[in-house]
């Protein structure tokens, strides 16, 4: 884990990119579309890496996949020397990665993007909401706050409680508020309807799923007055800012998620809210 100090601020954070032929250590089937990744570095100790960041990953022997996809590093375990990575299995690609085993090669680069803010005392109050696989970034920074002594908040949703992913992991580092939308677990509803919000107050929101929940939570937040940083999931293909394909418009004009991202306060965005 990097050693950064409480209260780091995510921007323009300078981090050396590594490529490396990660090995596959396990393979965890959480779902029939989600898939749990745990690599490893076999010759050496993983790069530091900050909660937010994500990986660029090569998808070999997949003719139809020419760009590497981008996924969130939803987890490093140090003493196990490993990053997991939570995989949605919804395209080619994505399947492709999904039917790796234990021993395969997966090529990534990496760290790439900034980072979520990191809480400047254990007595801050974050609240960390995510939407199916947008919880992937989460757990690692809902982690982080644990090791310093804080106790997160996760409000986490999904479609039913079929969907909810890993839920016993998050309770083991914050306590968990869930919703669905058939009411199969938690409250029935979206994440910006739960009642924690109208019960707490809290000092600081991240939040990373779908851009209709994300721009939900930016009104809460803007509402109540809380800080709140979102992570985009703008279709990405370089991850460096080379390409230009997932530009984003802010107070600061047009963007590279990949680069000054994928990490924003939402007052630096355009969203109407």
């Amino acid at each position: 884990m990097c050693k950064f100090a409480a209260g780091t601020k995510k921007q323009f954070m300078i981090m050396k990119k590594f490529c490396l032929d990660l090995t596959v250590k396990s393979v965890e089937h959480l779902h029939e579309r989600y898939v749990l990744l745990r690599l490893t570095d076999e010759s050496a100790p993983l790069p530091d890496m900050l909660p937010g960041q994500f990986v660029e990953v090569r998808v070999d022997n997949s003719p139809s996949t020419f760009l590497r996809r981008p996924i969130s590093i939803h987890f490093v375990d140090i003493e196990k020397n490993e990053l997991w990575l939570l995989v949605a299995a919804i395209g080619e690609g994505t399947r492709h990665l999904a039917r790796l085993k234990e021993g395969d090669k997966l090529n990534c680069l990496l760290p790439l993007g900034n980072s979520f803010t990191i809480p400047s005392s254990p007595n801050e109050k974050f609240l960390l909401v995510g939407g199916g696989v947008g919880v992937a970034p989460l757990l690692y920074l809902g982690h982080t706050i644990h090791e310093m002594g804080g106790v997160p908040t996760f409000l986490l949703g999904a479609r039913s409680a079929h969907d909810l992913l890993e839920i016993d992991r998050f309770r083991a580092v914050g306590r968990v508020f869930l919703t669905t939308e058939d009411g199969s677990e938690g409250e029935r509803g979206f994440v910006t309807g739960h009642s924690i919000l109208n019960n707490e107050r809290f000092d600081h929101i991240c939040t990373c799923g779908p851009k209709p929940m994300m721009q939900a939570v930016a009104r809460y937040a803007v509402k109540s007055g809380t800080e709140c940083e979102v992570s985009l999931e703008n279709l990405m293909a370089c991850g460096l800012g080379a390409c230009l394909c997932c530009v984003e418009k802010t107070t600061e004009g047009n963007v590279c998620v990949c680069k000054e991202g994928p990490v924003f306060n939402i007052k630096k965005l355009l969203w109407q809210i």
